[in-house]
């Protein structure tokens, strides 16, 4: 009896401590506000340097934006009428939920401070929005700029998440990023210094990054301040130069990883990385009519397409395993 106790007290704690080691982004929005928090995505109009011809002209080779974008989240709308057409698409499945405007597409610090502050309190006029979520480039921030988030994460919730792509240099020259990882590392730490909460993405499975490169990365992200990181696998866009390039000499990439592959990677990228740092998702889906090669992702036994949120949950459930 003594020992099936002491058993019994053991496995509970041992339980409590591994499912309690990460938390959710769910849990994370739980924490900061006591309920599930849905993003309403905002095309603002901004470009980007690799785009507007400031670097470039024809965006990293990974790129086309269009494909994450939601089918509300356009600039030819205002951005309170893209708040509106975002809560009527998710009121249903955000019931007693709160919303965050999150400036999506393209660079959303790539604009004067007077220009930056027009759209970001348009966003916040609106009554139902609590805070902002802007994404961005590293190279797109200077210190003005990050003084003006500071003041405005004084007020409400404010996230930047960073485009990191690649903690390897080699890697991000050869997409044509236009900035080193040592461009990245700085403006999380200057961002972080701030008191601004700070997130990041990153491409899973780039030409020339091997699994055990990319477990490496978690080792590299975990020295940085970072609050958040969403993952995504490479995908093959129609309409990026990476698409087009991939369709015309496949041989020059590696195959593709399986499902199972991809979920055993994620699980120990999450062991090495940093226990505090909220994954928010551990994959990405872009619509069919974006995809090079629409049809060969992952799916189900019953031909069904496997979901972004539903390869979270297996990396989420197998490291509970």
């Amino acid at each position: 009896m003594i020992l099936w106790c002491k058993n019994t007290i053991f496995f509970w704690i041992i339980s409590f401590y591994h499912i309690n080691m990460y938390i959710t982004y769910r849990e994370y929005c739980l924490r900061l506000f006591g309920r599930r928090m849905q993003k309403l995505a905002i095309d603002a109009g901004f470009s980007c340097p690799n785009r507007d011809g400031s670097l470039g002209t024809t965006g990293c080779t990974f790129c086309n934006n269009d494909a994450f974008n939601p089918d509300y989240c356009h600039a030819r709308p205002s951005i309170t009428q893209q708040i509106e057409l975002g809560l009527a698409f998710h009121r249903r499945r955000n019931k007693g939920g709160g919303y965050l405007a999150y400036f999506q597409p393209y660079s959303n610090t790539h604009a004067s401070i007077e220009v930056l502050r027009q759209r970001f309190e348009e966003a916040l006029s609106h009554p139902l929005v609590e805070g902002l979520v802007i994404g961005t480039r590293p190279d797109c921030v200077d210190q003005a700029k990050l003084n003006y988030l500071s003041q405005l994460s004084q007020r409400c919730y404010v996230m930047v998440e960073y485009g990191i792509e690649s903690c390897y240099d080699a890697t991000l020259d050869s997409v044509a990023r236009g900035h080193d990882f040592a461009c990245t590392s700085e403006a999380i730490q200057a961002t972080s210094a701030l008191g601004i909460r700070c997130g990041g993405h990153l491409i899973v499975g780039l030409p020339g990054e091997s699994r055990e490169m990319i477990l490496h990365e978690a080792d590299i992200l975990s020295q940085l301040p970072l609050d958040c990181l969403k993952l995504h696998q490479l995908q093959y866009l129609k309409g990026s130069v990476m698409g087009q390039h991939y369709l015309a000499h496949p041989e020059d990439y590696p195959a593709p990883y399986s499902l199972e592959e991809y979920v055993a990677l994620m699980c120990d990228f999450r062991r090495r990385l940093r226990a505090d740092i909220v994954v928010e998702r551990y994959a990405s889906e872009v619509p069919p009519r974006y995809q090079a090669l629409p049809g060969k992702g992952w799916h189900h036994a019953d031909g069904r397409p496997v979901k972004a949120w539903e390869v979270t949950r297996m990396v989420e459930q197998r490291l509970e395993e």
